[in-house]
């Protein structure tokens, strides 16, 4: 895993081979980014990284300013690895949890700046992120959520979609939080 730009930019971590993820590529992340710095400031944000699997985005977003960065992520090696990471960097603003995203949503109680949510692509409940996530309210005014997802998924006919950015298989959609 590599962190792309930022204080902790450059570095490499070396991934378990036992881990249960399919990290977003460099190239799409580098991407997401791109599009992020036109929309959203990071510098002081607070953001919510949601599936956070090998906690690629948890870094990045920590990397370039964001004040805090809460992952969330269910299985224990990928938790175990961004606990491990954020140590080795002396990342004070990652708090991981360990915890499943259906349980911790309704009961948080934080709003975010930025959101973002990288679910298993063949999770059953992958259509019910975007209304878990916007019902919630966890987004502050302005705030940005950003859903990676498979290509067989349309989110367009929803009211809090702004667009869609597709980087090879990988599918982006963002949404914006209710006025």
């Amino acid at each position: 895993m590599r962190i792309i730009s930022g204080k902790y930019g450059r570095r490499r971590f070396e991934v378990p081979p036992n881990i249960k993820a399919r990290p977003t590529t460099d190239f799409a992340r580098e991407n997401l980014f791109n599009v992020l710095q036109d929309r959203i400031d990071l510098e002081g944000a607070k953001a919510l990284d949601l599936f956070a699997g090998t906690g690629a985005i948890s870094f990045e977003l920590a990397s370039r300013g964001c004040s805090r960065v809460v992952a969330v992520e269910n299985y224990p090696v990928q938790y175990r690895f961004i606990r491990k990471v954020a140590g080795l960097l002396q990342a004070t603003e990652i708090l991981p949890i360990k915890g499943d995203v259906f349980r911790f949503v309704p009961s948080c109680r934080e709003k975010f700046d930025f959101i973002f949510a990288d679910p298993h692509f063949d999770l059953p409940q992958l259509p019910q992120i975007v209304p878990l996530i916007l019902e919630n309210d966890l987004l502050n005014p302005k705030g940005i959520f950003v859903l990676e997802h498979p290509e067989k998924y349309d989110f367009s006919a929803l009211p809090a979609f702004e667009q869609q950015r597709i980087y090879g298989r990988i599918h982006f959609s963002f949404f914006t939080a209710r006025p």
